[in-house]
Order: C-alpha cells, then structure tokens, then sequence
C-alpha cells in the first residue's frame, strides 16, 4: 500500500510537471522555477518506492536510496520556496513595504545558499559520521536509532522543511482572500492547508528524532510513529498535487479557449496578412506550400509559433494585426464602401446577420480595391473599434466565418457595382 500511494503521489506530482513543461522550455522564470519544484519533488517520491529505492541502494552504497530523496526534496522545496517568494519580494526595502513582503525578500535571497549549506551539512554527515546500520529496517531513522550523526543529519533536512513550509503557508494562506476565482481560491486553501500539515509533519518527526537519539524505544512505538507520521505526509501532498490542480485546470481551460479563437480567426488572420504581408509581425508559414497537407502542417505552426510567449499573446497578435490591415485597406477603399457593403448585406441576409455579412462584404471588396485603386484618404470602416480584447474576439470569429463562405467574386462584384452607381449618366 505505501508503494501504491508513493506511485500516486509521483504520477500527480509529474503530471503537473509536464503541464509546465510547454512555458519553463520557453524560459518564463517563475513557471520554470515551479515546473523544477514539481519535477524534482516527483523524483524524490519515486525513490521512496521499493523499486527505487532498491535501485539506489544497489549502486554499492549503503543507504544512498535516502541521500538521494532527501536531496531531491531540498531541491524541489528550495524552488518552490523561490518561487512562492518570487511573488511576494521586492527589490527596494522600505518602511512602507508590509513585513511579509520584507521576509519574502529575505527568504527569495537567501533560499538557494540556505539549501546548497544544508544539502552539503547533511552530505558531509552522511558520509562521515553516520555509523553503521543499527538495526535492520525499511525505516532510515530506526536503521540509524540512537546514533547522534542520525540528530544532526536529520534534524538539519526537518528543521529546513518546516521553515519552508512556514513561509509557502503564509504566503498562499494571505493570498486566498485576494483571489476572485472560486476554483483557484479553494486550490490555494488546500496548499496552503498542505503547508500547515507539512510544518505538523516536520515537528512531529524532529520530536521522534530527539527521542530515539536518547532513548531506546520499543519496536510497536517506532512502527505506531512511522504510520502517524507517513498518514501526515501523505495528506500534506495529496492536498498539495490537487490543491495545485485548480490554478494548473484553470489555465488549461483558458489556453483551450484562446487555442479555440486561434483557429476560428486564422483563416481571416491568414488572408489578411497575404493581402498586406508588410503589416504583419510574423507573416503566415507558407513552406511547401503546394505539397499536399503542408497547409494544415504551416496551420498548426502559426497557431503554435515560438514568436508569441503564450498564446493570450499570439491571439492579441492576430487581432491587432487585422486591424491593422483593414486600416490598410481602407487607404485604397472608396468612401461609400462600407454603407454600399452593408445595404448589399441587409438586401441578401435575413438572419439578422447583416452587420457580420457587411463587414466581411467590406473586406472582399476592400482587397480587390488595394490590388487595383491607387492610395487614397482612409474610406471610413463598416464598424467601430472594438474597446477590448474580450468583445473583439468573439466578432472577429463571426467576421471570419461570414469571411469563409463569401468568395473573391463576391468582392469584386460590389466593387464594380459601386463603381457602376457612381459613373455619371451618359447623355
């Protein structure tokens, strides 16, 4: 059973490892510095199995199955400590800054020299003043009972835990009030409520350490505190992996959404930057264009392109860029465009999408303007100015379906078709 719970811990605490494993390769420092914590932390659960731990201690050296988890430990607590503090910290010390702000800034300095002096302390003591094995147990204190390097060894990987602990409680604890979501305030209770069992969990074993450093204790007792203390340990990460889901669930929904814009806009997006490429950040992949399914391969790398850090990123790209083409075209558009596109539109619609239906109108008509009218004053546009991203969005995907189903004939028909209007009458 405990194997099977350790197996559990490690899967949870991977799989939150390889969701961060897009934005750390990308070399965003704070999600890199949690994608470490969860990774190294995973590692160290999977030597606290049989097979790793077997493994470890096969390589010739006693006990080094513990050495290496309670490195691996270190490692994961010392950036998550990094990066809990990250948030927190402050460059320049004042009196007006609250004092958690001010001890985030000391803990964020100080983690990562604290960390590397305990992990060489306890290195130097494992080696060097660790006796042999005591008794023969699965349990590295009971192992090690009543030798004093097992106090210092021990006591230095417990005392450092509760401290770290302490302040990732405080900091996610303060940070639950602030938070608006419902899903991601009760995942931050939980870590934080994770937190306060770790700090439970390292006192409790630094009490166990202490007595069996100075007395012998009875086999029932060492077997009822392993027991107490694992259940504690268990609870402190499982409500810490899931506790963590939440913020990790809600981003992907929100990357699922932005992905889902991404592809819905991409063909106008598309368009656009072909009409007027000089206008474009990042011009549309066009390689092998006229092999067979390179289009949708060259589809999929601008929806996943490196140049954007995040999609958020690219989809405000994508936005901005057709505005910033439509704005192109208007130069070369004639003026009475936008209300010829849209009479056209409430003619031929009777869905109530004849607003949608003009602007597409506007924009074919518009592209066959910029390849055949010279440069003029800006012909006004068929709408306004969305004030932000969360209403642009959802009318540029009705644009760019509208976009989709009207064909280059189209345009150029409502360009000559004003153009026929407005020709003066032969005599």
């Amino acid at each position: 059973m405990p194997d099977v719970i350790a197996f559990t811990i490690a899967a949870l605490l991977l799989v939150q490892a390889l969701l961060r494993a897009p934005s750390a390769m990308k070399g965003r420092t704070r999600t890199r510095s949690l994608w470490g914590a969860f990774a190294a932390l995973s590692a160290s659960w999977l030597t606290r199995t049989t097979p790793g731990r077997d493994f470890l201690n096969d390589l010739g050296v006693p006990d080094l199955a513990y050495l290496v988890k309670h490195v691996l430990a270190i490692i994961g607590i010392c950036v998550l400590l990094r990066y809990v503090t990250a948030v927190y910290s402050t460059t320049t010390p004042s009196a007006d800054v609250p004092r958690t702000v001010r001890i985030s800034s000391l803990v964020h300095r100080i983690a990562t020299r604290a960390s590397l002096a305990t992990v060489l302390i306890m290195a130097l003591v494992f080696f060097f003043m660790l006796d042999d094995v005591v008794v023969d147990s699965p349990h590295f204190v009971v192992r090690h009972a009543s030798d004093p390097g097992l106090a210092i060894y021990m006591g230095l990987f417990y005392a450092y835990t509760a401290a770290a602990a302490t302040v990732c409680a405080a900091q996610w604890g303060g940070a639950v009030k602030q938070i608006p979501r419902r899903a991601v305030k009760f995942g931050m209770g939980m870590m934080a409520v994770a937190m306060m069992l770790a700090v439970v969990y390292a006192l409790l074993r630094i009490a166990y350490i202490v007595l069996i450093t100075v007395r012998p204790l009875s086999e029932d007792f060492s077997l009822a505190q392993e027991a107490v203390t694992d259940a504690v340990l268990y609870a402190t990460f499982l409500l810490w992996g899931f506790g963590a889901v939440a913020p990790a669930w809600q981003a992907a929904r929100e990357r699922y959404r932005t992905m889902t814009h991404l592809v819905a806009i991409h063909p106008l997006w598309r368009e656009m930057a072909m009409t007027a490429p000089h206008r474009i950040r990042q011009r549309p992949r066009a390689f092998l264009a006229r092999l067979a399914g390179m289009g949708q391969v060259n589809k999929l790398r601008d929806l996943l392109s490196y140049y954007d850090e995040t999609p958020a990123a690219r989809l405000q790209r994508f936005v901005t860029e057709i505005r910033d083409v439509m704005l192109e075209l208007s130069r070369h558009a004639p003026p009475e465009l936008a209300e010829h596109s849209l009479e056209h539109a409430r003619n031929s619609t009777s869905d109530g999408d004849a607003q949608i239906k003009g602007e597409a109108l506007w924009i074919r008509a518009a592209q066959a303007a910029y390849a055949t009218l010279p440069e003029g004053p800006s012909a006004p546009l068929p709408f306004a100015a969305g004030t932000n991203l969360a209403t642009e969005v959802p009318h540029f995907r009705a644009v760019a379906q509208a976009y989709r189903r009207i064909t280059e004939r189209e345009g150029w028909q409502i360009l000559n078709g004003l153009s026929s209007t407005s020709a003066p009458a032969s005599s």
